[in-house]
């Protein structure tokens, strides 16, 4: 085996799945010695027609009991990657990186009673993962999922989200969490309709999860758009929360690999 062989595993597509014309998931096997823990991500690569390959990191969205990987992909229009991404269909290799990466985990937090999960478009997969895994469910009282997307036809995997209360392992748990969908271009029921940062500073988004944003028990988690994340943030900041760092524990972790 090669030097460059040993860092990656070349895996099988199993399924590509569009949700929009620009939004899709994709599942692959999983290498038996692939390890991590939920909210991280890998480092995926597709080989071109030169035989060079091109290189993306993205959240697993399930979970790291699950015996294969899934990931939840945007177009991007004239991007290597998923130009290339895109030519793929079942039974075609991906490759996966051997090593995984990202500190969006619960092991940021040493405390906490409420967990918010505050994520835009693809930057749910990572929440799906941790809400896969049983450790988030014994660990807080009250966990707030909060997704935001322009339109409702994007607001995907809401089965995964609805169907976790029926799983065996995880009804007399399913209570503690409060699902929040965000539709910004669209009325849509059900739904809150302004921006994340938005929501917080007017106070809806506490009134809809019947939980207040506080250092004392709150534990946030955010993944999505950049600027989402830097104005969100820079607001909670302003609430009194902080980054947290493996040298100063705080309120706040957050994820950008865009």
């Amino acid at each position: 085996m090669s030097a460059s062989a040993e860092k990656f595993t070349c895996q099988t597509l199993l399924e590509v799945h569009p949700l929009t014309s620009s939004l899709f998931t994709l599942r692959t096997t999983r290498d038996p010695g692939f390890r991590f823990r939920a909210g991280q991500f890998a480092r995926l690569g597709v080989t071109k027609a030169d035989g060079s390959v091109v290189w993306r990191a993205y959240s697993m969205v399930s979970s790291p009991h699950d015996e294969f990987l899934e990931f939840f992909s945007i177009v991007v229009p004239g991007g290597e990657f998923t130009s290339e991404l895109n030519r793929l269909g079942v039974g075609d290799t991906l490759l996966v990186d051997r090593q995984a990466f990202g500190f969006l985990t619960l092991d940021r937090f040493i405390d906490g009673r409420d967990l918010w999960l505050l994520g835009t478009g693809t930057g749910l997969a990572p929440f799906l993962s941790i809400l896969q895994d049983f450790e988030v469910w014994e660990r807080f009282d009250n966990i707030v999922l909060v997704y935001s997307a322009r339109e409702s036809r994007e607001l995907a995997y809401r089965e995964l989200i609805a169907g976790l209360a029926e799983r065996e392992y995880l009804a007399e748990y399913a209570h503690k969490l409060r699902f929040i969908p965000i539709v910004t271009r669209e009325k849509y029921p059900g739904a809150l309709g302004s921006r994340v940062t938005e929501l917080i500073e007017s106070g809806e988004l506490e009134q809809a999860a019947g939980l207040r944003l506080t250092p004392e028990h709150s534990r946030v988690m955010i993944c999505g758009n950049p600027q989402m994340i830097e104005d969100t943030r820079a607001l909670l900041k302003t609430h009194g929360m902080q980054l947290s760092l493996s040298r100063r524990p705080g309120q706040v972790a957050v994820e950008n690999y865009w």
